[in-house]
């Protein structure tokens, strides 16, 4: 049994998504378990490779986690033999050369979603790694979410009977960044930089519903900017020119009917900041990030519509919590742990650049159905989307 070192370039880490979940929760957490095992018994570390634009950041964030490797250089990143693998967590509208130049380098590649801009780019990516036969890989975090592992346990199960449909609300208030600071970063608010939450979340929506319940046969969206000016982290004044709140109806196959709304505009009414709920002819559930709870036909209540009474049901009381039944580690992490043995066990990994190019299939399809202000139809792509 041996213990061997894995090189990952990480790009794009100095931010807040790229440093809290995927260097410290996520690379760092598993060096300090003692690394990642495999189905021989040898164990994999990883040696982090930090690499961006600004060398004040990166040597502050090497010299807190005790990183010895880092550059502003991606070329010099990538001439490193003993680096396998190349993670990118920048801003998507620099993802699609970095990755490219990683692929062309023979490095197997890990990203963030989406993976470009535009389907266009994507199945590009998708089709450069494959050519080369390089492993790649793009985030899927929320398959790994505890509420949504347990509600992926309930239709595995048989729980929902057929299920008719499902329901999401997803957001919260952003702030407009000048009498309070935003918690996101400014370029998700101009489209010029990639921004836009139609871009952002429904690469998410796709593999949650497609891996859930059903592939995304049709889509009808209304994406929005409810907010045309904020101020950015300088405290410079801006027009927010992406969309800020998507209002979305998919169409699965089996005649499921997927209703999700996302709003960086909305102030928060429920348990959790994303919620599903899922109708079946025998039962119900309402998941979020962490809990999951279940309404069964024998224990639905029989309300009476009745206006001029108060309401005689405690309707939150009735139902039911979904236990854990099982230890949930971080979703990131997991899915890190997931994509080292497929790299250095070659065990299997479904979340491959194809996958993540069929989100943006339908996120270009939402934004299409908003500009149109109609209904549209997903057509096969090729025999990988």
């Amino acid at each position: 049994m041996t213990t061997r070192t894995l090189g990952v370039i990480m790009n794009g880490v100095t931010g807040r998504m790229g440093h809290r979940q995927h260097l410290v929760r996520s690379v760092l957490a598993i060096n300090e378990q003692g690394g990642v095992p495999l189905s021989g018994g040898d164990t994999v570390l990883l040696r982090p490779i930090l690499v961006g634009r600004s060398s004040g950041k990166l040597r502050a964030l090497a010299e807190t986690h005790g990183i010895p490797d880092w550059t502003t250089s991606l070329p010099e990143a990538l001439g490193d033999a003993s680096a396998e693998v190349y993670f990118d967590a920048q801003v998507t509208q620099a993802r699609v050369p970095a990755v490219t130049a990683a692929i062309e380098a023979g490095k197997h590649v890990y990203a963030e979603k989406p993976t470009a801009e535009t389907l266009d780019g994507a199945l590009e990516l998708a089709s450069l790694a494959r050519d080369a036969g390089v492993k790649n890989g793009v985030v899927q975090d929320k398959l790994f979410l505890p509420g949504l592992l347990k509600l992926k346990r309930l239709v595995d199960g048989g729980f929902f009977g057929r299920i008719l449909s499902v329901r999401g609300e997803f957001g919260y208030w952003v702030f407009e960044g000048d009498w309070q600071t935003a918690q996101r970063p400014s370029w998700n608010y101009r489209s010029e930089d990639g921004g836009g939450i139609v871009l952002d979340m429904f690469p998410h929506w796709t593999y949650v519903l497609e891996t859930l319940f059903g592939r995304v046969e049709a889509v009808t969206a209304r994406a929005v900017t409810h907010i045309a000016d904020r101020v950015d982290e300088n405290g410079k004044p801006y027009a927010a020119t992406a969309d800020d709140a998507a209002y979305g109806i998919f169409e699965l196959d089996g005649g499921i009917i997927a209703q999700i709304n996302s709003s960086w505009c909305v102030r928060v009414d429920r348990d959790e900041l994303v919620e599903f709920q899922v109708d079946g002819t025998h039962g119900s559930a309402v998941a979020g990030l962490r809990e999951c709870r279940v309404q069964h036909r024998g224990a639905t209540p029989k309300p009476v519509w009745n206006p001029d009474v108060p309401a005689e049901h405690g309707f939150r009381d009735q139902w039911q919590t979904v236990p854990d039944n099982a230890e949930f580690d971080n979703g990131f992490k997991t899915q890190w742990e997931m994509f080292v043995r497929h790299v250095a066990d070659d065990a299997p990994f479904p979340h491959d650049f194809a996958a993540g190019a069929r989100g943006v299939y339908v996120a270009e399809a939402g934004l299409r159905s908003s500009a149109e202000g109609r209904r549209i139809q997903l057509e096969p792509l090729d025999d990988h989307t």
